[in-house]
């Protein structure tokens, strides 16, 4: 099982897209400053997320939430919560 994650930095106004196997493990290096694209943004959120059965399906569907398509699917699905916001 393979997962396609975007987390969200509260304080950074920024997502991020990911894949992975385990994503208790990587959200953790996320928000421990292992991953140099996303230590300066910590911490993190995870916002979204989907499973796929191979890593093939999971890879094309990451490399589209990444192109300028999926960032617009994104927004339509996923609602930011206002900076601050507790809830």
């Amino acid at each position: 099982m393979f997962l396609v994650y975007v987390l969200y930095s509260i304080d950074f106004d920024r997502t991020y897209t990911g894949m992975t196997k385990d994503l208790d493990r990587r959200i953790k290096e996320h928000n421990k400053g292992k991953n140099k694209s996303t230590k300066s943004y910590a911490p993190w959120e995870l916002i979204y997320q989907e499973v796929f059965d191979s890593r093939i399906e999971a890879r094309k569907r990451e490399k589209y939430l990444k192109s300028g398509n999926g960032r617009e699917y994104l927004k339509l699905v996923i609602i930011k919560r206002p900076r601050g916001a507790t809830e």
